[in-house]
């Protein structure tokens, strides 16, 4: 896994399939990693719960980027955005 800035604003992304995106949700007592996958934008991912071994191998098969928490912080903030209209509005 390396680490890797998809950018400072999401968006001026630009759509690169060559790029995978992981983002740790949870990492499970019972040795499962919840997770969203993405590829191309890390802000449409897919949810997904993989044994720890197996999420390795996954991110190592994919050369995912690891986002960070200041990363996804900044996504779950423009999805708000979205969803309510505005940053961080959450009701």
């Amino acid at each position: 896994m390396s680490s890797h800035s998809p950018h400072a604003e999401p968006a001026s992304r630009s759509f690169d399939v060559t790029r995978r995106y992981v983002r740790v949700r949870e990492r499970r007592d019972d040795g499962f990693v919840e997770f969203d996958f993405s590829i191309g934008d890390p802000g449409l991912s897919v949810e997904l719960v993989m044994s720890a071994p197996d999420y390795a191998s996954f991110c190592a098969i994919h050369q995912v980027l690891q986002l960070s928490d200041d990363e996804a912080a900044a996504l779950d903030l423009e999805q708000l955005k979205w969803r309510y209209g505005q940053p961080g509005v959450s009701e």
